[in-house]
């Protein structure tokens, strides 16, 4: 099967032992919005905040996150098939700077994994995602820190960050941001963290 993928440019590329390859491309707006709709529209993304919305207007968040010098999307295609969504972002260029001291080199996160196809759950396939996208984050030399705010009832989020390595922090409350461009309601969030040394040892 040929990959529709493969003409895109990735900015990461990581071969996993017994999980196989993973590209990250940078989000193209337009040509994944059908993909992005189909999976923030499940009832599994109510956390993402993007139930509801139609596909042009999937389109149109992520064509304005383009314009921005501090957040970033992309889209994690393993061997072919899309995969999860990895938005990135300055904390102290985001509301969460607001809820904790921001360190320079610190890298937010926020993941949003593919659904699983008819064959149903794949073991270790979300931590795999998630060394492939901590290596991608923390590979530049400035990166030392990466901070994720998963919503606080989102306990498998929470969870999931937990047995990856991250170390829990403070619980906060994001504030409302309201917007021409953006509206994000007030959020109820659990900080976490991983350092790079915690990650990748002394490397």
């Amino acid at each position: 099967m040929s990959d529709p993928y493969a003409s895109r440019a990735a900015v990461h590329e990581d071969v996993a032992d017994g999980f196989g390859s993973v590209r990250v491309l940078p989000l193209d707006p337009a040509a994944d919005a059908a993909v992005l709709h189909r999976w923030v529209s499940g009832e599994r993304a109510l956390f993402w905040g993007m139930n509801g919305l139609t596909e042009q207007q999937v389109a149109e968040i992520y064509a304005h996150m383009d314009t921005l010098d501090t957040h970033h999307a992309y889209l994690l295609v393993k061997d072919g098939e899309p995969a999860a969504l990895l938005q990135t972002y300055e904390p102290e260029a985001d509301r969460v700077g607001d809820c904790y001291p921001v360190e320079p080199g610190d890298i937010g996160i926020h993941l949003l994994l593919a659904p699983a196809g008819p064959e149903g759950a794949r073991s270790g396939w979300t931590h795999a995602l998630l060394d492939v996208m901590i290596r991608f984050v923390l590979l530049g030399p400035d990166r030392r820190r990466v901070v994720v705010d998963p919503d606080v009832a989102n306990e498998k989020a929470v969870a999931r960050f937990l047995r990856q390595g991250f170390t829990a922090g403070p619980e906060v409350v994001l504030p409302e941001i309201d917007l021409p461009d953006v509206y994000l309601p007030e959020k109820k969030a659990r900080l976490a963290f991983l350092t790079r040394e915690a990650a990748f040892g002394n490397r």
